[in-house]
């Protein structure tokens, strides 16, 4: 008969440490690695110390220097040092001093009991290290880092773990000022935490949270991979306003140098407006018609030409940076782009979708995963500053297989974090939220409800003794009540709205026939709303040129765009989907700022 091969303990490759999930993470809890040796790596979640068997004191023998009682002689002498030296001279004997009989007494020895967690896995690892090792003091303060080798054995007292690590060397250790450790207090709410956004990740909560954020971003990669579509890189600076009415942050450079009026346009900055300079070309209109009539000074003539030719150009520069910048605040419209660094207009994207469907009009199925940027103000729950977005394109398409899509796309990655971090689940089903999982399982078994806008706001009107917040009419956007409504109470499950108002929506979606409604929709979940928008780009030259003057876009910033149309035109549609909220479902936490490792948003971006 065979002997049971014991299991080999693996280590990480590059830190040489075992991973605290490959240990617990095994069915048996690690019990079949006791008796092996191994390093393990992580900070202390929590602690306790345990006294050994007291030990008595033991003494260090004193040398007797006499039987007889002390003298009041010896007492004034040992007191009095001058005393001492005259008895000495007078012969009155040797003064002996009496050697105290010493007792030392050592610190009763204890047994460190710690709670180690290294983020890669939601149980943490006992480790007990004797005093002889490490003092209580050293090692038991919250959030120290300690490198530890040791052998794996049987738990030495009852509790939860069924395996437990005994020092042997303390490899490194980082000590922790208790006083200033904000984690030191035990169960921080999370707005708390916030502010020290550097230290909550060896919360037990925020590090499950990243796991699975970690686990959304990976299956995102795995289903458009599966599925045939490129991965591709989309500028996070462009000088094209993707969405045509989001508010934007702009870069520029010329604020580095302060208030440098080579920088401003001189006459911007002296107030003088274009209709006084329309009315200065007049009175130098006049003039140089004088001086042709007269004919008597050429030199005069020639120079005022030259400042009338000067004048003109000023005012049509005037004109066209009105133009050009009339979607921007007063303050920007002040600065000369020309001399910025890319000598335009440059901001941070909101969207890569136009950026992306460039690249499916030659590649064919594409998507995007990258930050994307609002310049909202705002304090929402759900409102972030900087957001991770995935953007997907795909040629030769239309509304109902980008519907399609993102519904496949959903239901995959939610069966993903069903099947691979059931142990993070159960944490947060234990701590956070109840329904965590039933909501999962909702995205998986049901199919989604597909309804039109207009459907949706004769729905929402026909609610017996309901009053909403919101505006329900056409033409109105559905607000979050609304949406919570609809997947909550009326279809309880995950429903997808389709062909919304035109003037709610960019200007580059597909006009459909009612000449009303454009193709878009908006996959609604429970518990979080909106976390995905797509839509079918409008494909079709004229139309797309009609809707920009329309709403009074610069044709000039998107020519590189309508180039897709004028030269192999195809249609093309897609959809962008909001990571973070996406988070918020799988977790059940209520703010987006709990759910990403550095929140940026209105008034606060903290390191």
């Amino acid at each position: 008969m065979d002997s049971k091969q014991a299991p080999v303990v693996e280590c990480s490759k590059y830190t040489k440490r075992v991973m605290l999930k490959t240990l617990l993470g095994l069915s048996d809890g690690g019990v079949g690695l006791i008796g092996q040796r191994v390093v393990i790596g992580g900070w202390v979640k929590s602690s306790r110390e345990i006294r050994k068997q007291p030990v008595t004191p033991h003494s260090v023998p004193a040398q007797v220097v006499s039987t007889k009682d002390v003298t009041c002689s010896e007492v004034l002498q040992s007191r009095i040092p001058l005393l001492r030296s005259i008895m000495k001279v007078f012969g009155a004997g040797e003064y002996r001093v009496r050697e105290k009989i010493n007792v030392v007494f050592q610190p009763q020895p204890s047994v460190s009991i710690l709670q180690v967690s290294d983020g890669s896995c939601v149980p943490s690892l006992q480790v007990l290290v004797d005093s002889a090792l490490a003092t209580p003091c050293q090692v038991m303060a919250t959030g120290t880092c300690v490198l530890i080798e040791g052998m794996l054995q049987q738990p030495s007292l009852q509790g939860k773990h069924v395996v437990e690590l005994q020092a042997e060397k303390i490899l490194h250790l980082g000590l922790v000022d208790q006083s200033n450790y904000l984690l030191s207090k035990k169960r921080l709410p999370l707005e708390s935490l916030r502010d020290c956004s550097h230290f909550r990740p060896r919360t037990t909560t925020v590090a499950s949270v990243m796991r699975i954020h970690n686990a959304l971003t990976w299956a995102t990669h795995g289903f458009f991979q599966d599925q045939g579509f490129l991965h591709v890189q989309v500028p996070i600076l462009t000088s094209t306003d993707s969405e045509g009415f989001s508010e934007k942050f702009v870069v520029t450079t010329l604020l580095n140098k302060g208030k440098n009026y080579d920088q401003i346009s001189s006459t911007e900055n002296a107030g003088v407006s274009v209709e006084a300079i329309r009315a200065s070309i007049k009175e130098k209109s006049k003039k140089v018609e004088e001086l042709n009539r007269t004919n008597s000074n050429k030199e005069a003539l020639f120079a005022a030409q030259q400042d009338l030719k000067k004048t003109q150009e000023l005012v049509s520069q005037l004109e066209s940076r009105q133009k050009a910048n009339s979607g921007v605040t007063i303050e920007t419209r002040k600065f000369d782009f020309s001399k910025d660094f890319f000598v335009r207009q440059t901001y941070l994207t909101v969207s890569g979708r136009l950026h992306l469907e460039s690249q499916a009009c030659g590649l064919g199925n594409v998507y995007s995963f990258g930050p994307r940027f609002q310049a909202v103000k705002s304090e929402s729950k759900k409102s972030l500053a900087e957001t991770w977005m995935v953007d997907v394109e795909m040629a030769f398409s239309e509304l109902e297989d980008a519907m399609e899509c993102a519904n496949d796309f959903l239901k995959f990655v939610c069966k993903r974090i069903s099947e691979g971090y059931m142990e993070d689940l159960q944490f947060i089903l234990k701590r956070i939220d109840q329904k965590v999982m039933e909501r999962l399982q909702l995205t998986l078994s049901s199919s989604f409800e597909r309804i039109s806008y207009a459907e949706a706001i004769e729905v929402l009107r026909q609610v017996p003794g309901k009053r909403f917040q919101g505006k329900i009419e056409f033409g109105v956007s559905l607000t979050e009540e609304h949406e919570s409504y609809l997947v909550d109470e009326i279809y309880k499950k995950p429903v997808i709205i389709y062909n919304h108002p035109k003037g709610l929506r960019p200007f580059y979606v597909h006009l459909n026939d009612d000449g009303m409604t454009v193709a878009t929709f908006d996959v609604v979940l429970p518990k979080v709303g909106t976390v995905i928008r797509g839509s079918q780009s409008e494909e079709r030259f004229n139309v797309l040129s009609s809707r920009m003057e329309v709403l009074g876009l610069q044709k000039q910033q998107y020519e590189w765009y309508l180039d897709l149309r004028r030269h192999g035109s195809v249609k093309t549609s897609g959809f962008s989907l909001m990571l973070e909220p996406l988070v918020l479902y799988a977790t059940g936490l209520n703010d987006v700022k709990d759910v990403v490792p550095f929140p940026r948003s209105f008034g606060r971006a903290n390191n």
